[in-house]
């Protein structure tokens, strides 16, 4: 605890995009490249004022496209610089060929997600469409549901991304507009150099030299590229031990953790409510009522995305009879369930649990989910449980036929 006292901390009010570019700031960066869209403008662009201002040393890359801005990211790191980006949406979906590049390579890039809708038709509001594409890009994925979280998540992102037993790009995501947008009370150090004994800067990836010549990205035939993509699995189990260890190791300096999965009442309900990013605020609002009354019932919120935390789900599920999943996007083709209900199914089978996992797609294009909403979820999925259905299509819950 002796380095807790070393660190005085300011409280200021923070959009999630204010508080990226304050961690980008504090972690010291030396390179940030990037394309503006909706709703993540705002973070380069307060990057840009730190920069200008002479409070970020850095050197700030303004490209034609988000493309070209992950093609920088990846050149900068790939010279053994610390190197920042962020995106969002059709910004995410272009770059995405670099993200494979970028993991590919073993690059320790941070980027953060202001997560948004995918055209078309074109939608600038928030949901998870965006983020839930990158699954099989081999970058490690939180999700934030608060500034304060994003903030401390950068930071802990390039503990995890820069650890030897990874390597490995980190993107830290978060809700557009719903929190990219909005204001919180959010803690910042007051010291620039508060992060440095947690994240230091020493490259230890391999890095471009003219003294140490390397080759990066070339062919790989079909004898060795196998056991390259390989490496890249072994990283990526290693990253959840990583992302513990960072995460807890920032607890005890900093006093803030969030864990792998932040849980409320599930010890003594018999169904969860499981969510991610900023809807969580709005189902223990609605979950609280519920316990008030009487209704066991607790809520979960996962954090880490990549690597798949199924040793955490598994541990969930083997305190109650269902969890329902409320989804932020659409998996397509794949009725049965969202893209996180079905790595908790996946999850759940694979450990033999007779747990039912119910599969609820809310907020598409940023649909508003209240409170009731969230109430009769939970009304529903109850009585799922109790007929002992086992649900054979996602509920697209408040669209009109």
């Amino acid at each position: 605890m002796q380095s807790v006292l070393k660190v005085t901390w300011k409280r200021l009010p923070l959009s999630t995009n204010y508080a990226i570019a304050q961690a980008v700031k504090d972690a010291d960066v030396d390179v940030v490249s990037a394309y503006p869209i909706t709703p993540q403008t705002t973070v380069v662009e307060r990057i840009s004022e730190l920069i200008a201002n002479g409070e970020l040393k850095a050197e700030m890359v303004h490209v034609e496209s988000e493309h070209s801005a992950m093609s920088a990211a990846i050149g900068a790191s790939a010279a053994g610089a610390r190197a920042f980006t962020a995106t969002s949406a059709q910004g995410l979906e272009l770059m995405h060929e670099l993200l494979h590049i970028a993991s590919g390579m073993r690059l320790p890039i941070v980027m953060s997600v202001a997560a948004r809708a995918l055209s078309a038709p074109i939608s600038i509001w928030g949901d998870y469409s965006d983020v839930m594409n990158t699954r099989d890009t081999s970058w490690v994925t939180l999700i934030a549901s608060s500034a304060q979280e994003a903030y401390d998540s950068i930071i802990q992102a390039y503990r995890i991304a820069e650890d030897p037993r990874v390597f490995l790009p980190v993107m830290v995501a978060y809700d557009g507009f719903a929190m990219s947008h909005t204001y919180e009370p959010v803690l910042v150090s007051e010291a620039s150099d508060a992060f440095k004994d947690y994240i230091p800067k020493e490259p230890k990836w391999y890095t471009l030299n003219p003294d140490r010549p390397i080759t990066m990205g070339s062919l790989a035939n079909p004898d060795w590229y196998y056991e390259f993509k390989y490496q890249q699995v072994v990283a990526m189990k290693n990253a959840y031990d990583v992302v513990v260890e960072a995460d807890q190791e920032y607890g005890k300096r900093y006093e803030r953790s969030y864990g792998i999965i932040e849980e409320d009442g599930t010890d003594d309900s018999d169904i969860v409510l499981l969510t991610y990013g900023g809807l969580y605020g709005t189902m223990k609002e609605a979950v609280g009522q519920l316990r008030r009354n009487g209704m066991k019932v607790g809520i979960a919120r996962l954090r880490l995305f990549r690597p798949f935390p199924v040793q955490d789900i598994t541990k969930l599920a083997e305190k109650v009879k269902a969890i329902a999943v409320l989804d932020r996007a659409i998996t397509y083709g794949m009725s049965i369930a969202g893209p996180v209900a079905r790595e908790i199914i996946s999850s759940v089978y694979s450990e033999g649990l007779n747990t039912a996992v119910y599969s609820f797609i809310v907020g598409i294009g940023q649909r508003t989910v209240t409170e009731k909403d969230i109430q009769e979820i939970y009304t529903k999925a109850r009585s799922m449980m109790e007929s002992g259905e086992r649900q054979k299509e996602s509920i697209y819950w408040g669209v009109r036929e």
